[in-house]
């Protein structure tokens, strides 16, 4: 058995807003919060998926991170606050026979702790109850939870059904994982499921039978509903492999929410049953030059503001398209440029993606709802409903040749963001006005690893809100911290 390996990882964990949507009340948390957490977390992703190869027999392989994260930031509601985050992570991988099967857990825990009165306003009444706390707490442990848990087994290697080189090749991986179809554009994102993974001669073929985690937040913020998760997806794959330097792809998707609400609502049904139809195609347009490309269509029924019986139908649609060319230049400079698009209905004059204030009854729900991942700023770190957004970015390592310097990178992104319709909400629920220039936002970022086993991250946003909003003063977003990987 080769000995233990290490693996330097990093983990950068982002905050939970707090904000209100207008005619209701929302808990702790504001529809941004996904999208920085996942922001954060990505800076190192990378480096989190750097495992030595599996060459014996028997392989087992072990490892973690320790943190510390500063976060300050204004979210449109208080002028500042601040939140420490230290956190941690022990990961243990074991391969047998070169592969056949495979094991994999990661657990993680963090500690919260915001300075006094930045944890969120107090709750106000809802359905008949009084809520006297904070929607957040100062001082909370969140863990030690499995993020990652799965068993992979290659069955034509585990039973000795096929070579390598064979054009018929099936994997089948179970447990708590994370899931992407297509670029990930309408599903990226951690669920216990039933992965299965063949190649039949240039086809890749991936189905998925899966389940939300439960304490996974929800799409839908209203306070029902809005902390937990309970959907089945199921799906299906097809990729070509044949072209080269480009790699086209379907899939067909289907979400089937079986969410009860805490507390009851007598008054609302909130379940949001959805189909998604997409295609598009990644790869390298020429030498350094890549791209990717993804449509998608949804359809499916969710129920409109105040609807408990009868459900509206959705006919939506999402567009994602970006280019990103690499140059052979002493500071490996880098410029990429990317468009997101998803529709919205101009029926939703309080919220995109929620039942509660959502689309009126019985029309036709033409908000685009999706469970994929982009960053899209962050500081306002907008859902995608309802919005074009355009951004550009760079980064290089300008200090290459000093030592110590290295491995520092420093770039930027630079977002636009307008509505699809402009009487309709998007997810900030104090972009209060019927206008479509929602504003603009400029995010910088330094990654630095200062060693084999620690580094260094820091990230920065401003926004300036546009016409969308009444006040217009902008927001930022900081977090900084070091992570030592063992």
């Amino acid at each position: 058995m080769r000995g233990w390996t290490l693996l330097v990882a990093a983990a950068a964990l982002a905050h939970l807003g707090v904000s209100r949507a207008a005619g209701q009340v929302l808990s702790d948390g504001s529809a941004s919060f996904l999208t920085q957490q996942r922001i954060a977390d990505d800076e190192k992703n990378r480096e989190r998926q750097r495992i030595a190869p599996v060459e014996s027999l028997l392989d087992w392989q072990w490892g973690g991170w320790l943190d510390y994260y500063l976060f300050h930031f204004s979210d449109g509601e208080q002028g500042q606050r601040v939140l420490q985050r230290p956190s941690g992570a022990l990961w243990t991988r074991l391969s047998i026979d070169n592969g056949a099967h495979e094991f994999f857990a990661r657990v993680r825990m963090r500690y919260d702790y915001y300075d006094f009165g930045d944890e969120g306003p107090r709750e106000e009444s809802y359905l008949g109850y009084e809520f006297g706390k904070r929607t957040g707490r100062r001082r909370d442990w969140v863990g030690p939870n499995f993020d990652r848990a799965w068993y992979q087994i290659d069955v034509g290697r585990a039973f000795r059904w096929t070579d390598p080189s064979d054009p018929a090749q099936l994997k089948l991986r179970i447990g708590r994982q994370n899931v992407q179809f297509g670029t990930g554009y309408v599903l990226d994102m951690p669920m216990d499921a039933v992965l299965l993974d063949g190649t039949l001669y240039d086809f890749n073929i991936v189905g998925l039978f899966g389940r939300s985690i439960a304490s996974f937040p929800n799409i839908d913020r209203s306070r029902p509903v809005d902390s937990h998760s309970n959907r089945r997806f199921y799906g299906v794959q097809v990729a070509y492999d044949a072209i080269q330097h480009h790699r086209p792809f379907v899939y067909a998707l289907w979400n089937d929410d079986k969410i009860d609400e805490r507390p009851a609502d007598p008054y609302q049904s909130y379940s949001y049953d959805s189909f998604y139809f997409g295609g598009g195609a990644r790869g390298e347009l020429a030498h350094n030059l890549n791209y990717w490309f993804e449509a998608t269509y949804e359809s499916g029924h969710n129920y409109g503001d105040g609807m408990i019986f009868r459900q509206d139908y959705i006919d939506a649609w999402g567009l994602n398209a970006g280019l990103e060319y690499l140059w052979d230049l002493p500071t490996r400079p880098r410029a990429a440029f990317e468009y997101m698009f998803a529709s919205g209905d101009g029926d939703r004059l309080s919220s995109p993606t929620n039942a509660l204030g959502g689309n009126r009854n019985g029309r036709e729900d033409n908000s685009f709802v999706g469970f994929g991942f982009r960053d899209t700023g962050i500081s306002l770190a907008p859902t995608l409903s309802n919005l074009h957004v355009w951004k550009a970015s760079g980064s290089l390592a300008p200090f290459e040749k000093v030592e110590l310097l290295r491995d520092m990178e420093l770039g930027a992104n630079f977002f636009l963001y307008n509505k699809h319709h402009a009487r309709a909400a998007i997810s900030d629920p104090l972009a209060d006005q019927m206008e479509g220039f929602v504003g603009w936002e400029m995010d910088y970022f330094v990654n630095w690893r200062l060693a084999s086993d620690l580094s260094w991250t820091l990230r920065w946003g401003s926004f300036f809100p546009g016409d969308a909003y009444e006040d217009k003063d902008y927001r930022h977003f900081l977090f900084t911290g070091l992570t030592w990987s063992f």
